[in-house]
């Protein structure tokens, strides 16, 4: 089956093999779902074309003739006209986005990170999950079955569009992490006591990458699946970041990513603080492989977290 995750800065397609629960093959581009959405409210034309083209590529990539269940997040959750948009979408490319909620989306990527973990070798009882979005940061705290979640409207896109530097950005996100941090310490007060801490979605999965030597076309999601990531070692790939040429950035993390990966670093440097931890064990499984395995399973994503 196919699964697609629209997100506020990528779009993000994988064919499951229902029988092993392992990709078969996947589809990524960057379409900035939401850029300036926090200046119109809206999505815009060009956007949506982006949309469009990626939606388009991706039937040509992956085996479109089984099912197709794609989903939406944050940016489309957002936006005043996402009816229009989402119809649109379907009258052009046959595709269907379902919107979900923040509960909706944190739960299908625990699924996803739960699964890889044990499939990887790590124990997965008790662990917070983070994953950094573009227009949202959702934090998962699991312990033995139940969860504690939360979503927070704060992504590398909104960001980054929000500040015009890296200095106003790391000036602003204690205010803005606030509420993370609330949460965090009333998960920890209500008994949740998480082993492990482990990110998800594009910043982890680069930092993680750049750590491996690998740059955007080399990258390798087996590879970053439990590869260890140190908070210190954020400051030393931001560092060589900034210190590239802007081809060199975009061959290093993708066109169109530069300044929202330096962003993004940024929130995942505050949330080691604010979750206690100094090292991460990253997973690049998300949002599109939970939803594929919560199909392939006949699996009802309300009844699977307590």
């Amino acid at each position: 089956m196919i699964a697609i995750d629209l997100g506020s800065n990528t779009f993000r397609a994988v064919e499951m093999a229902c029988e092993t629960l392992e990709p078969v093959r996947m589809y990524e581009k960057i379409v900035k779902t939401a850029d300036r959405l926090h200046e119109t409210g809206e999505i815009s034309d060009a956007a949506l074309e982006r949309i469009v083209s990626a939606a388009e590529e991706a039937k040509m990539r992956l085996d479109f003739s089984q099912k197709v269940v794609a989903v939406t997040t944050e940016a489309i959750r957002k936006a005043s006209n996402a009816d229009d948009v989402i119809a649109a979408i379907a009258r052009r490319t046959g595709i269907s986005f379902r919107v979900i909620s923040g509960e909706e989306e944190a739960k299908y990527t625990l699924l996803a990170v739960k699964s890889r973990l044990e499939k990887s070798g790590f124990e997965s009882d008790a662990f917070v999950m983070v994953d950094i979005g573009g227009g949202s940061t959702e934090i998962v705290f699991y312990q033995a079955g139940k969860v504690s979640i939360e979503s927070f409207p704060v992504g590398i896109v909104t960001v980054a569009q929000a500040y015009d530097s890296l200095e106003a950005i790391e000036a602003a996100l204690p205010a803005l992490m606030e509420p993370m941090a609330e949460h965090a310490a009333r998960a920890k007060a209500s008994g949740y006591h998480p082993k492990r801490f482990v990110p998800t979605a594009g910043t982890p999965t680069t930092v993680a990458a750049m750590k491996l030597g690998m740059d955007y076309a080399t990258y390798d999601p087996k590879r970053i699946n439990g590869a260890r990531l140190l908070r210190e070692e954020l400051k030393t790939q931001l560092c060589r970041l900034l210190a590239l040429d802007e081809k060199a950035r975009q061959m290093l993390v993708g066109v169109g990513r530069e300044d929202l990966i330096a962003a993004g670093i940024l929130i995942f440097d505050h949330l080691y603080e604010i979750l206690g931890f100094d090292e991460a064990v990253v997973i690049d499984d998300g949002l599109r492989e939970g939803v594929a395995i919560a199909e392939c399973r006949q699996l009802n994503i309300h009844e699977i977290f307590d």
